[in-house]
């Protein structure tokens, strides 16, 4: 790693920013644009945020108070777990841990930092990890690694049968770190009574781990108030979602960015809910307009991203959604499965899940139901046409919001859907659904540069006739 590279600690200098920024939603203008000279390698997402209007500052703010947590964590007497996008934090934020979420950091970095966090991810290759692992767990993964971030005390990994990288790169990460290390895994089924009987089970295992590892009890109330939190929080996303079936969709595309950004990393929070509802008063003020959330509010295509999406370079995917008038109809990491949610009636016990905050075991089993229905852990844990799991998802959620297209996109690493993704792409064309497969790298710019992304996609939306 470069030396420079080691002059802040990566979390800090994030942490840093940010933090100015939430206070920068009262500035005119002119100060903004002032302010934007002095971080140049954030200029350009900071700029779009701004364009986003209070939704976006609401994000800021919640991530200020992440991000804070995190650096506070230490000087409180908290411990920090370093975990996965695929495991929901509530459960440790009840045992007073700070989560730690490496994928959605990257993430972060990968769109507000313009050299995103490659240098990271090289560090990860330097020490003996695969450079064929998964781009998003390089990342900051790289950054704790080269001791650029707070000290890590335990680790938790969740894709055990559902992603390789995913479950190498935490095992390899707390075997570098020298941490406590629990790996929760899946069956090849999502429902059924042993399948449910074995995910609580190592669910209570994990629980026990963590108990163990940290001395932590768990905390009911808290847990109780941030179960009920969430409740609330899926009930404005199912309304959201609803608005989406609008034509036009109201949504404009980069809030979905935010709207499962939080729900991945801040579910149960009250900033979170805060900003669920600055997304919904947005939509609700652009549908009463007939607009659509492009730019010139009309709307061109409806495009279904089947698998995850591209935060790359300042988030120019989404700028580019936006000027170009696609509607973005969500994917695997903006859907919840929450029983109430509007796509799932009819759906067998352990498909969805289910919030119950009466009894601690009913709160550990609506845990578990969460937990095993996160992205990729519902829809990619089996063969992809099986039951439930990613083409049948896929095909309900396109007739449902109406898709004129789909687009795959991952990183090279993704080694479970780049298996049947041709396969996903040919039933999807079948079905009557052009399909567009993007060989860049969600988080690493450095696999496919954006002229050449974009332009792919500019011409499969031209060639195949797609643009109204």
């Amino acid at each position: 790693m470069r030396p420079e590279m080691r002059e802040y600690n990566w979390d800090w200098m994030l942490g840093s920013m940010i933090h100015i920024a939430a206070g920068l939603d009262k500035a005119s203008p002119l100060e903004l644009t002032h302010m934007l000279r002095y971080v140049p390698y954030f200029s350009d997402t900071m700029g779009m945020f701004a364009r986003l209007g209070d939704p976006a500052w609401h994000f800021v703010r919640m991530l200020d108070v992440y991000m804070q947590r995190v650096l506070a964590a230490k000087s409180q007497g908290k411990k920090i777990c370093m975990t996965t996008f695929c495991f929901c934090p509530i459960i440790l934020e009840a045992y007073g841990l700070v989560p730690l979420m490496i994928e959605q950091l990257t993430g972060l970095i990968a769109g507000m930092y313009r050299r995103g966090a490659h240098d990271y991810m090289d560090y990860c290759v330097e020490l003996g990890f695969s450079e064929t692992g998964c781009s998003s767990q390089r990342g900051m993964l790289g950054a704790y690694l080269a001791g650029l971030g707070e000290e890590v005390d335990i680790v938790i990994g969740s894709m055990g049968g559902v992603c390789d990288s995913n479950s190498n790169a935490y095992a390899f990460g707390a075997e570098r770190l020298n941490v406590p290390f629990y790996n929760l895994n899946y069956p090849s089924e999502i429902t059924g009574k042993e399948v449910w009987e074995y995910q609580v089970s190592d669910y209570k295992a994990m629980m026990a781990f963590v108990e163990k590892a940290t001395g932590s009890t768990l905390d009911e109330d808290r847990l109780r108030d941030l179960l009920a939190e969430k409740a609330k929080q899926d009930a404005i996303m199912n309304r959201i979602e609803e608005m989406q079936i609008m034509r036009p969709n109201p949504l404009r595309p980069a809030l979905l960015l935010l709207l499962y950004a939080g729900n991945l990393m801040c579910p149960g929070w009250p900033e979170y809910t805060a900003l669920l509802q600055s997304i919904e008063s947005d939509m609700i003020a652009r549908a009463a307009a007939g607009l659509s959330g492009s730019t010139s509010g009309i709307e061109r295509n409806r495009t279904f991203f089947f698998y995850i999406d591209h935060t790359g370079l300042s988030l120019s995917f989404w700028s580019w959604l936006e000027e170009h008038g696609i509607s973005h109809l969500g994917g695997v990491p903006s859907r919840t499965f929450a029983d109430t949610a509007p796509y799932v009636k009819g759906s067998p016990p352990g498909a969805v899940y289910h919030i119950d905050t009466s009894t601690r075991e009913s709160m550990i089993e609506s845990l578990v139901g969460i937990n095993a229905t996160m992205p990729m852990s519902r829809t990619i844990r089996g063969p992809h046409d099986a039951p439930h799991m990613w083409l049948s998802d896929t095909l309900a959620l396109c007739e449902m919001y109406g898709a004129d297209s789909c687009i795959y996109a991952g990183t090279p690493g993704c080694r479970n859907t780049w298996s049947n993704v041709k396969l996903m792409v040919q039933a999807l064309e079948k079905a009557g659904y052009p399909s567009h497969i993007m060989t860049s790298d969600t988080f690493d710019i450095r696999v496919e540069s954006w002229e050449t992304t974009s332009a792919r996609l500019e011409e499969f939306y031209q060639v195949r006739g797609l643009w109204k």
